[in-house]
């Protein structure tokens, strides 16, 4: 039998979203960067090495800068991981009352 047109593919198994909250200190640097190799071994997720490498480096990163910038007002972060079937988004928030303003070049 030949299909016409293509039907929606079904979501892949390792799919969704994911959030976890963690003190804003030096500490929970290590420790998110553990939680999101953790939930993409966890999720069965297929990523290369050195892209996975990478993507832990940019958790780390990014709650270094919520650690270092935004800890005294904001004791809290939130690290958000959303996966698709061929993408990895990670997002990490703090809850500082005051947003930098970019510099001009």
């Amino acid at each position: 039998m030949e299909s016409l047109g293509s039907a929606p593919a079904d979501p892949v198994s390792y799919e969704g979203v994911w959030r976890f909250t963690a003190p804003a200190v030096e500490v929970s640097v290590p420790q998110a960067r553990h939680a999101v190799r953790d939930l993409l071994g966890r999720q069965g997720v297929p990523i290369e090495e050195d892209i996975l490498q990478g993507l832990l480096l940019i958790v780390s990163e990014l709650v270094t800068n919520a650690v270092k910038h935004a800890a005294l007002l904001s004791p809290q972060l939130a690290v958000e991981v959303a996966i698709g079937a061929d993408w990895v988004r990670v997002s990490v928030e703090d809850n500082h009352p005051y947003r930098p303003t970019a510099l001009e070049t």
